[in-house]
């Protein structure tokens, strides 16, 4: 009997576009032969199956199912595609742990640790890991100019500390321009983080694990035609995406070593995308840790299997597959 599949998208964040665009990339990457797959769509309150373009049926929260015509459909596995609140920082997982649902991605502690960029960098350079300075900012709480001149200097990034796809995100180049930055990232959200700008190749790889194997993709190089890889870059093609990376395949084993070293860090699931810098001296450097990563037709994970000769089909088979025998 065929599997029923959710891929959970939506939220309430600025995100909830691109996490609508993942989901129907999602679906697209999806067996159909072996699996039944729904799009929910989780907005506050409002949890819904995507039925059709016209009919969308409420989610039980009891046991997460919905029910059509009279017939109930209980889920098997949860795909979470929701970047941002409440599928990327552990508040989900959480729900799904409770109900005892399988998911795709991490659990409630890896989630929450790397939705919170200032916390995951602070965890991870315990562990010797390479991260910009930085300095973290809450709801009330202020920092004149000419301190970050003395901690950090500029050029530096002011962003929110939660959150993505380069929302609120500022590359502050002078003090007069650091408090309307900081203004802009408090407006997604609680916390600000100001962070010292690295020179250097931008990076991206991905990877996931099953109980059987380690699988970690080739490196992605980012150009951005823009000062850096911001929301335009990102979704509207103003950027040079090149996989493989152009670096030394030296370099692109260490970089791979130490993804697959930071996601047992972690304790990750399922497919995560780690991004870098690497600066003078082929410095590796952490940028963040994307534990949910985009996943339109676009974005780097698909590119990165399609380079690495595997086939997406197969590559979400084998992650719910992993999931539903761990789950049993």
């Amino acid at each position: 009997m065929k599997k029923n599949i959710a891929i959970v998208a939506g939220g309430d964040s600025s995100e909830v576009v691109v996490s609508l665009k993942s989901a129907a990339g999602l679906y697209s990457f999806m067996d159909k032969n072996r699996y039944n797959v729904f799009i929910v769509n989780i907005s506050g309150q409002t949890w819904q199956v995507e039925w059709s373009d016209e009919e969308k049926i409420t989610i039980d929260r009891n046991d997460f199912s919905f029910t059509r015509n009279g017939e109930k459909t209980v889920f098997d596995f949860a795909y979470i595609t929701i970047h941002g609140t409440p599928g990327e920082n552990g508040i989900l997982q959480g729900y799904f742990e409770l109900i005892g649902l399988p998911y795709s991605c991490c659990d409630v502690l890896a989630a929450a640790i790397t939705f919170n960029k200032f916390t995951c960098n602070q965890y991870l350079k315990s562990f010797g890991i390479k991260v910009s300075e930085s300095v973290v900012l809450r709801a009330g709480q202020t920092i004149t100019g000419k301190e970050i001149t003395k901690r950090i200097g500029y050029p530096c990034f002011v962003k929110p500390n939660v959150g993505g796809s380069s929302f609120g995100v500022t590359k502050v180049k002078t003090e007069s321009e650091l408090q309307p930055a900081i203004e802009k990232a408090f407006a997604e959200g609680k916390e600000v983080m100001i962070e010292a700008f690295m020179q250097g190749t931008e990076i991206t790889c991905g990877m996931y694990k099953t109980s059987r194997k380690t699988v970690v993709f080739p490196v992605t190089e980012v150009v951005p035609e823009n000062e850096f890889f911001d929301f335009d870059a990102k979704y509207k093609g103003q950027v040079q995406e090149i996989t493989p990376a152009r670096i030394s395949e030296e370099l692109t084993t260490k970089v791979q070593k130490l993804t697959a070293h930071i996601y047992d860090i972690l304790n990750c699931k399922g497919i995560v995308r780690i991004d870098y810098i690497i600066s003078e001296g082929d410095v590796i450097n952490l940028l963040e840790v994307n534990t949910t990563p985009g996943m339109t037709a676009t974005s780097f994970i698909p590119q990165q299997v399609k380079a690495a000769g595997l086939d997406i089909s197969d590559v979400m088979t084998e992650i719910i597959e992993n999931e539903l025998q761990n789950h049993n």
